[in-house]
């Protein structure tokens, strides 16, 4: 049986921050820029009276399908996918409005991922995989198999899981020499 891996839609394979920094900036007139709120959440960096407009944002119905996919990301999952199970798991239950525009998003960017393989969830401790990369600590605190933290401006001073910067780092890590891992 191989071994399966969840992974995180949102900050892992594709740049909300950046799509919420456009949409951010140009709503204010701003020039916020990742380095402003490096090692905190965008939503603690800007001015109490500007949080509803990021909020709303990511109520639209097109917030999450507009989304950039990181690169590397694509090719890689095809390769793990050879050797492992991949499930996509996001915490739309945050955003209910998001389930469409997450579903069209996967359909888009990773269709050999089969449908039955998305995760919608709120708590993912329930996920039931070997590993989860994820750029919440706190997701991976509650997880019971291994963590594995994808770096993001918010999560520089976590040190108790395994770091990769990157989609070539997530192969390196799974796929070390070109030998599955474990």
């Amino acid at each position: 049986m191989r071994q399966r891996i969840c992974v995180d839609m949102d900050d892992t394979m594709c740049d909300t921050v950046g799509e919420h920094l456009a949409r951010y900036n140009a709503e204010h007139g701003l020039n916020v820029s990742r380095e402003d709120f490096h090692g905190k959440w965008l939503w603690d960096h800007v001015p109490e009276a500007h949080r509803a407009s990021l909020k709303r944002a990511m109520c639209g119905d097109d917030f999450f399908e507009e989304l950039a996919i990181f690169p590397h990301a694509v090719r890689v999952l095809e390769r793990l996918q050879q050797h492992y199970e991949i499930y996509i798991a996001t915490a739309a239950m945050i955003f209910p409005n998001s389930f469409a525009s997450k579903y069209r998003w996967l359909r888009k960017h990773v269709p050999f991922i089969p449908t039955s393989n998305y995760v919608y969830c709120g708590d993912k401790s329930i996920l039931h995989a070997d590993y989860l990369i994820d750029d919440i600590p706190e997701y991976l605190e509650r997880f019971s198999g291994q963590g594995v933290l994808f770096t993001q401006g918010h999560n520089v001073g976590e040190s108790k899981y395994p770091r990769v910067k990157n989609w070539l780092e997530v192969e390196e890590y799974f796929l070390p020499d070109g030998k599955v891992r474990g």
